[in-house]
């Protein structure tokens, strides 16, 4: 346990480097990159909850989820990052449980993004079947079995930290960061397992909705055409959206490499994966949904200019 603990300290030195006084520049770039981003998000949000059609529309909801999901992970991470940079030791169960969290969180958002995929290609290749399988019922399973599948990871990850760690280690004050649970190689070596069986596993299901989805583009009436050619680009932003997000999966991985190869490399790589993997594609989101969808960017702008444009809800 004294290779855990020296692990552990050498993970709060660094993660004390990371947010040292010549990240200052770093640091206040993230603050107002999340400020904007939960500013959108909110706002999509309360115009979720304003229209009926919204809350009762399977790829609406979902799209709601995803948006609760990215900004509570937002704000989490936003907390310990500031945390971090403060150098604010907390108590280590509370640090344990906002990292198991931000985790849970964090492995929600791509499989809400194969949901919405999937109810895609429902509606698209089988439109008489979509009233029939999109029910409240069929929606409350699927957001159920979405928050199971994103917990796996994280009850795993936990519970192979409860195992290794010692009870002293429970009653100390740490600087909090998400490599507080990893206090041995094995695991990073388990999660990052874990994560390739998840990015296999998602990633089919997104190709067999691209190709069934691509079929029935060809196949479709000019009439259809409009509307099979945009749930197809649809899938495709979400393919990307998904890509970004999974190989987040990889970064504790890589991290873990360059942390041996040079300490400054290693917070270069930690900034450019925390700004590229977790919060840019979670701000696509509102991009893909919120603006690219005429219903929602209706009423979404007559909230945008306080309500002044009554046109947008009739």
């Amino acid at each position: 346990m004294e290779n855990s603990t020296s692990k552990n300290t050498s993970s709060t030195t660094v993660t004390g480097v990371l947010f040292s006084t010549a990240q200052n520049g770093k640091i206040l770039f993230v603050q107002v990159l999340v400020g904007i981003f939960l500013y959108v998000n909110c706002l999509m949000i309360f115009t979720f909850f304003q229209k009926e059609a919204f809350r009762s529309d399977t790829r609406y909801i979902l799209f709601a989820q995803t948006l609760f999901l990215d900004s509570t992970l937002m704000v989490m991470t936003d907390l310990a990052s500031v945390g971090a940079y403060f150098q604010y030791h907390i108590p280590c169960i509370s640090c344990v449980i906002l990292c198991v969290l931000m985790d849970w969180v964090s492995n929600g958002t791509p499989l809400i993004l194969v949901a919405m995929c999937l109810e895609r290609y429902v509606a698209i290749c089988m439109p008489l079947r979509h009233a029939d399988i999109s029910n409240p019922r069929s929606r409350l399973v699927g957001l159920l079995l979405v928050w199971s599948l994103s917990a796996i990871p994280s009850f795993i990850e936990f519970f192979s930290f409860v195992a290794s760690a010692s009870s002293t280690f429970w009653f100390s004050s740490i600087i909090c960061s998400v490599s507080v649970l990893r206090l041995y190689s094995w695991h990073t070596s388990l999660r990052v397992s874990v994560s390739q069986l998840y990015f296999l596993a998602l990633s089919a299901v997104i190709a067999f909705t691209y190709v069934k989805i691509m079929k029935a583009a060809r196949s479709a009436t000019c009439s259809n055409k409009r509307s099979t050619s945009k749930s197809l680009k649809t899938v495709i932003l979400h393919t990307f959206q998904l890509f970004l997000c999974l190989i987040q999966f990889w970064c504790p991985l890589i991290e873990s490499a360059v942390t041996e190869i040079d300490v400054l490399l290693f917070i270069n790589v930690r900034y450019s994966n925390f700004i590229l993997f977790l919060i840019a594609p979670r701000c696509l989101s509102p991009l893909i949904y919120g603006l690219r969808d005429e219903k929602f960017f209706a009423v979404l702008k007559c909230y945008l200019v306080c309500g002044m444009s009554k046109k947008s809800f009739t």
